[in-house]
């Protein structure tokens, strides 16, 4: 009986300390999302302020990125439907940031520290790119659906038009849109901005 006890306590131990990692009910509701975790809204307003971001551009932009996990990878290949090859990319995090970029992050912002599975480095890093897409591209921080095709494509890659020919990637944008539209409203009508 003791052994069960024990056994018990230990797995309460256990699940205490995870109890902040759960994952997040209600997504398509901006209000539902920042009464589950006050500190992503924190961290989003805290990013608006800074970098001019919207919190609905970026909750929509997280949503499409990563659904709110702030551990989600790519996945994984496979050759012959069976030998993993590693992953699509080294996208990771909230903000799937790749590795070359958020080196780039780090650099410019001097945020050495800073980690991809923590809100508020990836919601500053999401304001971080899109003020320089912004500045580069001359895309408003308000759009929630060229800020979005420039952050998958890259700066450059926008630039150059190479959405123009994914119909896929452009209805996610569409998509991504709508999402912040609908999030921007809830805010409003939930008053949190």
């Amino acid at each position: 009986m003791g052994s069960r006890v024990l056994a018990f306590g230990f797995l309460m131990v256990l699940a205490a300390c995870g109890g902040g990692n759960y994952a997040l009910r209600n997504m398509d509701d901006a209000c539902s999302i920042a009464k589950q975790k006050p500190d992503y809204l924190k961290a989003m307003r805290t990013t608006e302020s800074k970098w001019g971001v919207p919190v609905a551009v970026q909750m929509a932009t997280i949503w499409q990125e990563s659904k709110f996990v702030g551990n989600a990878r790519t996945p994984v290949q496979y050759e012959l439907g069976v030998i993993p090859m590693g992953r699509q990319s080294s996208a990771y995090g909230y903000a799937q940031a790749l590795d070359a970029t958020w080196e780039d992050y780090q650099r410019e912002t001097g945020r050495w520290g800073a980690r991809r599975d923590d809100i508020r480095d990836a919601t500053d890093f999401i304001g971080w790119y899109m003020d320089q897409t912004s500045a580069k591209v001359g895309v408003s921080k308000l759009d929630a659906k060229n800020q979005y095709l420039a952050y998958h494509e890259g700066q450059n890659g926008y630039a150059r038009g190479s959405h123009r020919s994914k119909s896929w990637l452009l209805s996610v944008a569409n998509n991504v849109s709508s999402r912040a539209v609908t999030y921007d409203v809830q805010l409003r009508t939930c008053g949190l901005i």
